[in-house]
């Protein structure tokens, strides 16, 4: 087997697990470590013993490379293999939605707080058999996620070029996470957010501000031109908030005005697929589905193997009966284009 595939696939796993980052960051590391490294000394190093002499490369990645280079399925994949898939288990509806999904409109690189660079979250989607990638890192206010400021994210716009050339015909979209701030404004200059494939809002901050107060600042997000899709829109966390360690409780806010909104301005209300957030949840999704929404299922992910999280979206997407149709990533790149551009 192939040393880089299996250091690769050990660390997809393991993230879309939700494994500790350190416990992924060492197969990562070491994947790179035997991406720039010649197969001859690979061999030697391994024939020698001399593997973890590679700065990069530990006991555990050593046994790895070496059972890959002899010819063996590693052990250790083996067994993340022999596990139980973390994903939920679709019904036929679901199956069929999953397969009708084109790409993801939430992604974040370590140009942010994610844990990948760009290349390796492209790769992995176009692997995946993603037509589409938006690239969405975070906003500059949101200094907590290394938010990108307007000259990083110019500079960012050069990277998806160049990393989108050598991947067609996938495509590397240009995104932004941006930040609603308390007054509705997006934190970003606006002839940035003009410059980009997909703009996804949310709100980061105040989350347990007064309900009129949040409606009224979400709605001015959804009612400003360069907003595509309105991102996580309860904030909530239903299982333990890394960061904090406890769960996070919704924003309070009126529903129906918001989905309304995000009809009328043809905004797309995100299922968010991350499994401690599933965002918004099912009673609201419903009334989405009823304000006749449009909705993007995505995987707002911080690492490659979490971007396999879509069938958490799916899921849910199949119980509240969100129509397929609705379903902006299920759409061809053109027409998706076509929308995202449609004001500004």
């Amino acid at each position: 087997m192939d040393p880089l595939g299996a250091l690769r696939e050990i660390a997809f796993r393991l993230e879309r697990a939700l494994e500790s980052t350190y416990r992924v960051q060492a197969f990562r590391t070491a994947a790179a470590v035997v991406a720039r490294t010649e197969p001859a000394e690979l061999a030697e190093r391994h024939r020698q013993k001399t593997l973890t002499e590679l700065s990069g490369i530990g006991d555990r990645t050593a046994t790895v490379i070496g059972q890959a280079l002899d010819g063996r399925t590693p052990a250790y994949l083996e067994d993340l293999r022999g596990k139980a898939s973390p994903l939920p288990e679709l019904d036929d509806d679901g199956a069929q939605l999953l397969a009708r999904l084109r790409g993801d409109l939430h992604s974040h690189s370590d140009w942010s707080d994610g844990g990948s660079p760009i290349d390796e979250m492209a790769r992995t989607a176009a692997e995946m058999g993603h037509e589409y990638l938006a690239l969405t890192d975070h906003s500059p206010r949101l200094t907590v996620a290394n938010g990108l400021s307007p000259s990083r994210l110019r500079r960012q716009f050069e990277v998806v070029d160049e990393v989108g050339a050598q991947l067609a015909p996938f495509r590397l979209l240009k995104g932004i996470e941006v930040d609603i701030l308390d007054s509705g404004a997006l934190d970003q200059e606006p002839e940035l957010l003009e410059a980009l494939d997909v703009v996804v809002a949310s709100v980061h901050s105040k989350l347990r501000m007064e309900s009129a107060a949040m409606t009224r600042r979400m709605v001015a997000a959804i009612a400003n031109p360069h907003t595509d899709v309105l991102g996580h829109c309860t904030g909530r966390y239903v299982t333990k908030n890394t960061r904090t360690g406890k769960p996070r409780p919704p924003s309070d806010f009126d529903a129906e005005i918001v989905f309304a909104a995000c009809q009328q301005f043809d905004v797309a209300v995100e299922i968010n697929s991350r499994p401690e957030r599933l965002d918004p949840p099912r009673e609201l999704l419903r009334l989405a589905v009823e304000a006749g929404c449009l909705f993007s299922i995505d995987t707002d992910a911080h690492a490659p193997g979490q971007l396999d999280w879509r069938a958490y979206g799916v899921e849910r997407a199949v119980a509240c009966g969100v129509p397929a149709d609705r379903i902006v990533t299920t759409w061809p790149l053109d027409r998706l284009l076509e929308w995202t551009r449609r004001a500004r």
